[in-house]
């Protein structure tokens, strides 16, 4: 009967809540950034506060500046790939799962460790939300693109490369993109200058080959292998990284296929080539760009350690001795590498190196790679904590006190805001769309308590899933189901896996409303601002010499669309 009387409660709250909300607050249309609706809410109770922040940070970046000559910052950003909360910069955790990263550990040593950095749940959204900063639902890409797509970001979006570009920064991307195999979403086209990337994902660089096959990862991989499959009338049907593009870098204002030549059949050796031929691209572009009398923008997303099968494992580094942490202790050596180069090159001072994983750990295969879901529940893919957790590491010396850390809420959108305030780029932001990055500069050089987020809405594709407020947390119920009852609500520091569903009734009876309100008001900005459209068009347009097995795929493809 109590029972009862709570559920009723929960109830009639939540639907004033959304009969009465306060609706979304009128978006600011007077040339200034539009964010969220959420984030107004926060600025009416902070406003002064920032403020005041506000003019400490300037001051602040002003005599940064004036130290460097007038340069603003160079910025590195890595972005590590599937690699959750716990797995990475964390040496207490290390012991636990049999490998350390020790170039990490200095890096979060030597600077500041965002506690509480929230991605997307995947590769693709995690990319777009830090080259827009924008949730990807408004994008119009909001899934891990796969082959072939015909489909990526859009031109329309404005990119933080090039919002660095147009002020002066010189702009790199080495490594992993994976934002879509159309030519207005390739990195030569969304503001780099110089550009080293594989259009695909690691599920099909990692697995599309004749040894992940005999490690019983994947199933075949082209008629020539070793199983022939007697039936087969769609050979495209079949996994064959052979007919895919499968690298491509910028020459002379044009972009090549390389990696592979024609007939010639994708390899695990292949793909470890094309991880260290991307580590010595992002060096060589450091050495490069160090020279030039422009700031410099360079993105290096490694493609390791996403592998599966290492057949070239002649002795373990790591206890664990999993595909994954043999992996992961080898980019940590790489990210060394990096971080000794910039130090080496006497731009150490004026340079903010920041790395972070993109999303949750894949911990469908934990088993075999030896990876886990560590602190948090769940994984890449999931809007639990484990999906969408990750450590992120920011060292600027003699700007951000090493050793520090923050448990702002930050959410990987915020980048975008934040590099371009350091950047001098934040008039290039559009202002007739929103952005829900918010500028963290002050988390930076302020410390602590200075952030201006304590909510993330999550998505797993185009689905909203849960709510993050300070630090509560609301699963939605699924559709069709009632939206309190069915919900599910935690209390993520004294629940950090959310596990105790039983608690719902606790924190339910008094947060239900608020977050029905938060949602409604989200939706109506999303309804005021409507999402974008997803943009198709021909695989691999633009791309120069592709091979026959390629040409081949995309008149297949192409049919495939027209019979539609």
């Amino acid at each position: 009967m109590k029972l009862n009387r709570i559920y009723t409660l929960i109830i009639i709250y939540a639907a004033l809540a959304f009969l009465l909300g306060t609706g979304a607050v009128a978006a600011k249309e007077d040339g200034k950034i539009i964010h969220d609706a959420e984030y107004y809410v926060l600025e009416a109770q902070n406003g002064e506060k920032w403020a005041a922040d506000d003019k400490e940070i300037d001051k602040k970046l002003a005599e940064i500046r004036e130290k460097n000559g007038g340069k603003p910052p160079n910025i590195i950003y890595i972005l590590l790939d599937d690699l959750g909360f716990g797995e990475i910069g964390m040496p207490d955790f290390a012991v636990t799962r049999g490998y350390k990263t020790p170039n990490l550990d200095a890096l979060a040593r030597e600077g500041l460790s965002l506690q509480r950095m929230y991605t997307e749940p995947s590769c693709t959204p995690t990319r777009v939300a830090f080259m827009t900063g924008r949730l990807p639902v408004r994008t119009g890409v909001v899934e891990a693109k796969t082959t072939l797509a015909g489909d990526g970001l859009p031109a329309a979006e404005v990119t933080l490369a090039e919002l660095l570009r147009d002020v002066g920064y010189a702009t790199s991307h080495v490594g992993k993109w994976h934002m879509g195999d159309i030519d207005q979403a390739f990195a030569n086209n969304q503001g780099f200058d110089h550009a080293q990337f594989p259009i695909h994902q690691q599920a099909q660089l990692a697995l599309m080959h004749t040894e992940a096959e005999q490690a019983d990862f994947t199933r075949g991989i082209g008629t020539d292998g070793p199983a022939p499959q007697t039936f087969t009338l769609d050979e495209y049907f079949i996994p064959n990284a052979s007919h895919m593009v499968m690298g491509v870098e910028l020459r002379d204002g044009k972009l090549y296929e390389v990696d592979m030549q024609p007939g010639e059949q994708w390899s695990q050796k292949k793909y470890r080539e094309m991880n260290e031929r991307y580590q010595k691209a992002a060096l060589e572009q450091l050495r490069l760009l160090s020279k030039q009398d422009a700031p410099f923008f360079l993105n290096y997303w490694p493609l390791f350690p996403v592998t599966f099968a290492r057949s070239d494992t002649k002795e373990f580094k790591t206890l664990n001795g999993g595909s994954w942490s043999e992996s992961i202790v080898e980019v940590d050596e790489w990210i060394g590498q990096i971080i000794d180069e910039v130090d080496r090159l006497g731009i150490a001072d004026n340079t903010i190196i920041m790395a972070m994983g993109d999303n949750g750990t894949m911990i469908q295969y934990m088993g075999l790679t030896g990876a886990s879901d560590r602190v948090y529940r769940g994984g890449k893919g999931q809007h639990l904590e484990g999906g969408v957790r990750v450590n992120a590491f920011i060292r600027w010396p003699g700007v951000i006190e090493s050793g520090s850390y923050a448990e702002d809420v930050i959410h990987v959108s915020d980048l975008y805001t934040t590099f371009a305030r350091l950047g001098n780029a934040v008039d290039g932001i559009p202002t007739d769309r929103v952005i829900d990055g918010v500028d963290q500069t002050g988390v930076l050089l302020l410390g602590e308590t200075h952030g201006r987020r304590d909510y993330v809405f999550v998505y797993e594709g185009a689905a909203l899933k849960s709510v993050v407020k300070n630090k509560y947390k609301m699963h939605l119920a699924p559709p069709g189901q009632n939206p309190v009852i069915a919900a599910h609500f935690f209390d993520l520091t004294r629940d950090p896996r959310e596990e105790r569903t039983a608690d719902s009734i606790k924190y339910g009876t008094w947060a239900g409303g608020p977050f029905a309100s938060m949602i409604k008001r989200h939706m109506g900005m999303r309804q005021k601002y409507p999402d974008r459209k997803p943009v198709h068009g021909v695989p691999y347009e633009g791309i120069e010499n592709l091979r026959p097995e390629t040409q081949d795929l995309v008149k297949s493809f192409l049919a495939g669309k027209a019979g539609k």
